[in-house]
């Protein structure tokens, strides 16, 4: 069977993938043009003859067919290319998905997420119970932050909390510069691993001394100094923690590749360390409008309390209950997505000859080296 006849013979398969380009185009959605293409079905026969019309215009290059084929092949391959490529709309239903369902989980199951968590609340923790024990570890505050830098924290809080609306403005534009600049640090220096942990744990460290330290009986600024840290804590403390696991899983990316080259391996990890990095900018800016308007404010102490519950209770529900493993829709989405990348992957250069399948089936198009 000649070129010129086999191609002839697949021009059913290029009318369905116009009807599925037109569908598109109106609709975004392949099920338009019909019930059988619902889904990820519809999406994978998409795909397919795509690809067979790209093998179809090969051929049809290669062996001079008349121009007005060569040139609607090219049209239709254009027009399938932008479909399938094609920047994605904004769909606030998708956007929920993405939020709500897809991001939890992917920060949930994070090792690196699990890794940075534990090393600095850990390390805050304990620092703190340290820092607090004057009788038992009369010096621990001393050593990590410093007799200078105690008190200065004592005088900065002796005066009770108090300003205006331009100044609460003003402080809540420093935070955001303040914080994503901790943040930024340890998510750069997660790439090499080791320099992360070291801020990140430093960071907890002196936190937790200094925590602690204002905590005690005996330090006369301790009430105006939880009565400004309490509301905007659980927000800052979380997103620092988050800027690292985020920087540590590029890290890994470049260290442990997995088969991959690193630039490829690089470029997985970078995927999976945006919903990380997106949830910490989220809570910095939560943090800093927290610290300028509600923190400094001559709110009551309850309120603020019940700000730091609340916020403490929103930060676990998103990403513990909602990032909880057990939706199988989320792994099946992710399934069909690798399906389709893997049909969409280069044909097998291996074989100098052109395949063709005269049926037309989706399974075995029409195929050049």
């Amino acid at each position: 069977m000649n070129i010129a006849k086999l191609l002839d013979k697949r021009r059913s398969n290029w009318g369905e993938l116009e009807r599925l380009c037109e569908a598109m185009e109106v609709r975004g959605r392949t099920d338009k043009a019909g019930p059988q293409y619902k889904g990820a079905a519809g999406i994978v026969r998409f795909a397919t003859l795509y690809r067979g019309a790209c093998a179809d215009l090969a051929l049809a290059d290669a062996y001079q067919l008349p121009p007005a084929t060569v040139t609607y092949l090219h049209r239709l391959v254009a027009r399938s290319h932008n479909q399938l490529y094609r920047a994605g709309k904004f769909e606030p239903t998708g956007w929920f998905d993405m939020i709500f369902r897809v991001a939890p989980k992917e920060i949930y199951g994070d090792n690196c997420v699990r890794v940075a968590t534990l090393v600095f609340f850990g390390l805050f923790a304990l620092s703190m119970y340290l820092g607090y024990q004057q009788t038992l570890f009369p010096n621990f505050a001393n050593v990590v932050v410093g007799e200078a830098g105690l008190q200065s924290m004592e005088e900065m809080y002796e005066m009770d909390l108090q300003g205006s609306l331009d100044h609460y403005i003003t402080m809540s534009s420093f935070y955001i510069m303040h914080n994503t600049g901790i943040g930024l640090k340890c998510f750069a220096y997660g790439i090499l691993i080791v320099p992360c942990l070291y801020i990140l744990s430093s960071n907890a460290v002196t936190l937790g001394t200094v925590f602690g330290y204002m905590a005690r009986e005996d330090v006369s600024s301790r009430d105006n100094f939880f009565e400004f840290v309490t509301a905007h804590g659980p927000f800052e403390l979380t997103a620092i923690a988050l800027s690292a696991a985020a920087g540590l899983r590029l890290g890994m990316g470049l260290f442990a590749t997995g088969g991959l080259s690193r630039i490829d391996s690089v470029r997985r990890s970078a995927v999976k360390a945006v919903p990380v990095i997106s949830a910490a900018a989220t809570l910095f800016v939560l943090a800093a409008f927290t610290e300028g308007f509600i923190s400094p404010s001559p709110l009551a102490y309850t309120f603020k309390a019940a700000w730091s519950v609340m916020s403490s209770s929103m930060i676990s529900f998103y990403f513990v209950v909602l990032g909880f493993p057990g939706n199988r829709d989320h792994r099946t989405v992710r399934q069909t997505l690798d399906t389709i990348m893997n049909d969409l992957g280069p044909p097998d250069d291996s074989d100098p000859n052109l395949q063709a399948d005269p049926s037309g089936g989706g399974s075995s198009s029409v195929r050049a080296a």
